[in-house]
């Protein structure tokens, strides 16, 4: 593959990568509501104050993969990060009282598949981590990581 052709890659995984991160976190600082409420019911203290602390990471994270602005670090964080979650606020079956069990187990397959999503993600911001930004980055323009050939 040539250089022009994995460095296009990288800059359509960064993209990729980060719209969610950028927009979730933009999301959870408007309205943390939500959020909190998740961290509340997997048993973690402060829930507005970590809502707010994912939102700020989630968007500057993500904006940094999406610049290609430290992104080996940033990617690395992202990855930790999906892990965390996936597994602290995705595993597991839900059971919601008064819902009928066929909607319960509904909502722990969904649960699952997020978790699933959750892992991924953080397989391909490792990958991310091992190669670079590429090229089309910050990073390359200030000279700070080789681009992928």
């Amino acid at each position: 593959m040539s250089t022009t052709s994995t460095n296009s890659l990288l800059l359509v995984s960064r993209l990729l990568l980060s719209g969610m991160f950028v927009i979730s976190g933009f999301q959870k600082l408007v309205d943390p509501a939500g959020t909190a409420g998740m961290i509340t019911g997997a048993g973690l203290p402060a829930a507005t104050l970590l809502a707010y602390a994912a939102g700020i990471f989630e968007l500057v994270a993500g904006l940094a993969v999406l610049t290609g602005f430290q992104t080996r670090i940033a990617a690395l964080l992202l990855a930790g990060f999906s892990l965390f979650t996936g597994l602290v606020f995705h595993s597991g079956a839900i059971a919601i009282p008064g819902f009928p069990d066929a909607a319960n187990g509904l909502l722990t397959l969904f649960n699952s598949l997020m978790m699933m999503k959750n892992i991924t993600i953080a397989g391909g911001f490792l990958a991310l981590a091992a190669v670079g930004a590429g090229a089309y980055s910050i990073d390359a323009r200030r000279g700070s990581v080789a681009i992928a050939a």
